[in-house]
């Protein structure tokens, strides 16, 4: 497969977790911490384990080191805050927003990566913060207008996290490979959300879970899917233009919207979602000017 079809398979794989996510984080777990502390237990353990199969290159050098881990560590705290106002907020209205890091994976391209932006690129710049900034506007309350959500900021932070996490993760992939990347990550993850999460609260938050079993069977099967879109994504980052892979990857909040409009009309109780038809027609118009705004810097690179 060629790194285009993997990175529009890896939308596709991240679409599924940011539905079981959302899912597990509203109906199935109580807090963000019982969510986590597992996930990062997982994913420390698999980390060290895929680090055993595939270690470091010996002629690696510090810098490239240094900067995976940077980038794990600045991924982990990405993720905490998209986790976090999923707990609150409607899936497919977040991961649009989240999925514009495109844009500045783009910007952080030219002073570090020694590309260019011409006025196609700052056009598609436009189109997707706008698309990204409808889907997050709200109607007001008794008539009192659209309002902005105030998660808006946390989730645009997000993605210039990301931004800048796929920008660090490109550099380091030139000296280190996918499985390395992934099993730094996974440290980063593992240490980040144990430090958060391991408290004796949490331990009986998990103990009181209601439905245990398919609760957290749920959450391994979901990391399980979510272990192969990470790699993949490495893949193919390490693969292809870091600016063209990161768009391809925005591709995901339609894969979201799909499967949320398919969920909510056979298991309506499986999402928080409220899809009227009005709601439908909003996120229609944003996820498409969303990409439509990353389809555009594709092809104007």
């Amino acid at each position: 497969m060629t790194w285009i079809t993997v990175a529009i398979v890896t939308a596709a794989v991240m679409g599924v977790v940011a539905i079981l996510d959302s899912h597990l984080l509203t109906r199935r777990l109580p807090s963000l911490w019982t969510f986590i502390l597992p996930v990062g237990t997982m994913h420390l353990v698999l980390g060290l384990i895929i680090l055993a199969l595939y270690p470091f290159p010996e002629q690696v050098g510090t810098t490239p080191l240094l900067v995976a881990f940077a980038t794990g560590f600045i991924r982990s705290a990405a993720m905490l805050l998209m986790l976090n106002t999923m707990r609150s907020q409607e899936v497919s209205r977040i991961v649009p927003v989240v999925h514009t890091f495109p844009i500045f994976v783009a910007v952080l391209a030219v002073p570090l990566l020694g590309e260019a932006l011409g006025y196609l690129q700052w056009l598609a710049i436009l189109i997707t913060v706008a698309g990204a900034v409808l889907i997050s506007v709200q109607p007001g309350r008794e008539g009192g207008g659209a309002r902005l959500h105030r998660s808006f900021a946390a989730l645009l932070g997000c993605s210039v996290l990301i931004g800048i996490a796929n920008t660090g993760t490109k550099y380091a992939l030139d000296y280190i490979s996918f499985w390395n990347m992934y099993s730094i990550n996974a440290f980063c993850f593992g240490i980040v959300f144990l430090l958060l999460s391991a408290r004796p609260r949490t331990l009986r938050d998990i103990r009181d879970t209601q439905k245990k079993g398919l609760a957290f069977g749920l959450l391994f099967l979901n990391e399980c899917i979510a272990l192969v879109g990470i790699i993949l994504s490495f893949w193919a980052m390490q693969q292809g233009p870091v600016s063209l892979v990161s768009t391809i990857f925005g591709i995901r909040p339609a894969f979201v919207f799909i499967f949320a409009l398919a969920l909510s009309q056979v298991f309506p109780a499986v999402l928080e979602e409220r899809l009227t038809r009005g709601i439908i027609i909003v996120k229609v118009i944003s996820i498409g000017l969303i990409i439509g705004g990353v389809s555009l810097l594709t092809v104007s690179q």
